[in-house]
């Protein structure tokens, strides 16, 4: 059995892999998306990610589809309080930014569409410069205290912005972020690590990685002369033509063969060992390609291969 790890200071306990529902009502109709969860949960699996903006970006769609079809699912399952749900505000093309009034109105609109009474953790989706840390801290200790939200996080911010709020909070007693979730893989490294991780560590936040796997570039299907049929191929495929990416594919490749185990897993193992990391984020469009991201909860790397797979994305 999976242990849970506690998600920073708040009191959720989440299952080693967040599973991204990115995909849910875009890439993966409703029947996949119900398949993927149901999977996902017979595993152990309690941390489900989406976002009230997911996925406007995709043609026909308008934003919201992602927590409709997890709602559906949650109704038609009967098992919301066995779940940790994370969404996010800030990013919807009705309700952008973090203005007191959007965010409130935001969380009425996804605890609709998710047809719960509740949010595990909400997130600030993207900073908003032209807000001050006053009035959007000021809002969500007030979804916190009204029971529609049982902690926050943000994501898309800057290491002052995030000390800031956290100071903000604990100067008057207000609602702090628990957890933050940085762009930071195998591959990308520099936006997390420095600054914001220091922030996260020194105030005991949780790290939820998003693109955990590269946009699918750390799944290992991506090589050389290898098409493959994606809606993300082409942001996978830049990291290919990098001698970074080579020498990563190639330690990867040597450490899930002594493991027998996937790439995939491996890349998430690698970012579940980071100081700070409680669960990294991915997503899946099919059952069979939850496997490999499940196993993570089982998958302990020795300090040397994180060293070498460390030393091989530098």
């Amino acid at each position: 059995m999976t242990i849970l790890r506690p998600l920073g200071s708040s009191d959720l306990e989440v299952f080693p892999l967040a599973l991204g529902g990115n995909v849910f009502g875009w890439t993966a109709d409703e029947a996949q998306s119900f398949a993927v969860l149901d999977a996902y949960t017979a595993a152990g699996g309690n941390f489900v990610d989406t976002a009230d903006v997911y996925s406007a970006w995709a043609p026909g769609n308008k934003g919201g589809e992602s927590e409709t079809v997890l709602g559906r699912w949650l109704a038609a399952r009967g098992n919301r309080s066995d779940l940790v749900i994370a969404t996010k505000v800030g990013a919807h093309p009705d309700y952008k930014g973090l203005a007191a009034n959007t965010i409130k109105s935001g969380v009425e609109e996804s605890l609709r569409r998710l047809g719960t009474d509740y949010i595990d953790l909400y997130y600030t989706h993207y900073d908003d410069p032209s807000v001050p840390v006053e009035e959007f801290v000021t809002a969500l200790d007030e979804l916190v205290r009204s029971g529609k939200v049982r902690a926050i996080a943000a994501s898309n911010i800057t290491a002052e912005r995030l000390q800031e709020s956290l100071d903000f909070s604990d100067r008057e007693g207000l609602v702090r972020y628990v957890a933050l979730q940085p762009h930071y893989n195998l591959v990308s490294r520099d936006t997390y690590e420095g600054p914001l991780q220091q922030v996260a560590s020194r105030s005991g936040l949780a790290a939820i990685p998003y693109y955990a796997l590269a946009t699918g570039f750390l799944t290992g299907k991506y090589r050389p002369g290898v098409d493959v049929d994606s809606a993300r191929a082409g942001g996978a495929s830049a990291h290919l033509g990098t001698e970074r990416g080579q020498r990563v594919l190639a330690a990867l490749d040597e450490i899930a063969a002594a493991h027998d185990a996937e790439v995939a897993t491996v890349a998430l193992a690698w970012l579940a060992a980071q100081p700070t990391v409680a669960a990294p984020l991915a997503s899946a469009r099919t059952v069979e390609q939850l496997p490999a991201l499940l196993a993570v909860a089982d998958l302990e790397l020795t300090d040397a291969e994180v060293a070498r797979l460390t030393a091989a994305s530098a």
